[in-house]
């Protein structure tokens, strides 16, 4: 039996608090949270936006969106874009984006997005704006960030961190795993001859770590990422780990010490009874707290892709886990 099965949340959560971070990470996993309405999402970014009300974008249409009044209940509302933005197909012949990421900075946000074909890392990382963030109201600006079949990584799974006032964006997926470049405040795009971070990968080939998301915390900055393989409904093994740093390009180790560069990373959710392969995540503030979105495949609905939605609180030791 869990603990689920015989504590309460908030006793559960104390209890796992002083066990060490890899102990407590293997011991318990909780159920997300339950929402109703449209649930189907692949790789959601999600904010609370200025105006009320959630929104939530994904993988899937030309930027899926989602609309929710309390962050329960969401219902479908189209795409991001009415139609892909020429310069698309180039990476694609159906111009499919990927992963987007959404933030909010200078009265604007933003929508950052990958176009990419499988298997390959002839890829780009594209932007738009909106002053609202809603469906329907986006501007492409075009590349942010490409890769070619010569270079040794891939620019997919975009995501954004403010650091030390600067902007920074990591991305990456399998080809030696996550990477991260300097973008230009003005523009969102990548600074001339930036250069190249590596952040974390795996010991051996295909090095199968993807969708890195950083969040500040206290003194450290801690990389989650999506170890493993997506996108095989009930065969997927996708996992969630996380590793964390003092600078926001690294080193980043996980509590063992072990480098994310040598193959290290705390297990902060994998998959357990229905909820299958988590991963494809992001972190949003709301209402003071910290929340992890992920996607999940549903075991009891044929390995449906699902929104997943878990507060991240921060222990003692100064790790994430969820409840």
């Amino acid at each position: 039996m869990t603990l689920r099965g015989t504590l309460t949340t908030t006793a559960a959560a104390a209890l796992l608090a002083l066990l060490p971070h890899t102990a407590r990470a293997a011991t318990d996993y909780p159920d997300p949270r339950p929402i109703t309405g449209q649930q189907i999402i692949h790789d959601p970014t999600v904010i609370h936006l200025g105006s009320g009300g959630y929104v939530a974008y994904s993988t899937g249409g030309v930027i899926g969106a989602r609309l929710s009044k309390d962050g329960k209940r969401w219902d479908d509302s189209g795409n991001a874009f009415a139609e892909p933005p020429a310069w698309w197909y180039e990476y694609n012949a159906t111009g499919d984006p990927w992963a987007p990421d959404i933030s909010y900075r200078a009265g604007r946000y933003w929508l950052y997005y990958a176009v990419s074909s499988w298997g390959t890392n002839h890829s780009a990382i594209g932007v738009a704006t909106s002053r609202s963030g809603l469906p329907g109201t986006w501007t492409d600006h075009g590349k942010v960030f490409t890769s070619e079949t010569t270079d040794s990584w891939n620019a997919i799974d975009p995501a954004l961190i403010q650091a030390g006032g600067r902007l920074w964006m990591s991305f990456g997926s399998y080809w030696t795993g996550i990477r991260m470049v300097e973008l230009d405040p003005a523009t969102g795009k990548a600074r001339t001859g930036a250069t190249v971070h590596h952040l974390a990968t795996r010991p051996d080939a295909p090095y199968a770590v993807e969708g890195p998301y950083i969040v500040r915390h206290g003194r450290y900055f801690y990389l989650f990422a999506s170890y493993d393989a997506c996108c095989a409904g009930v065969n997927s093994t996708y996992r969630i780990r996380v590793g964390r740093s003092t600078a926001v390009t690294g080193p980043y180790t996980d509590s063992t010490g072990t480098s994310l560069l040598d193959g290290g990373g705390d297990l902060l959710l994998a998959g357990h009874g229905r909820f299958i392969g988590p991963g494809g995540e992001s972190v949003f503030r709301d209402k003071g707290r910290d929340v992890l979105a992920y996607h999940y495949y549903d075991g009891d609905d044929g390995g449906t892709p699902k929104l997943g939605l878990n507060t991240l609180y921060w222990t003692e030791d100064g790790w994430p886990s969820l409840q």
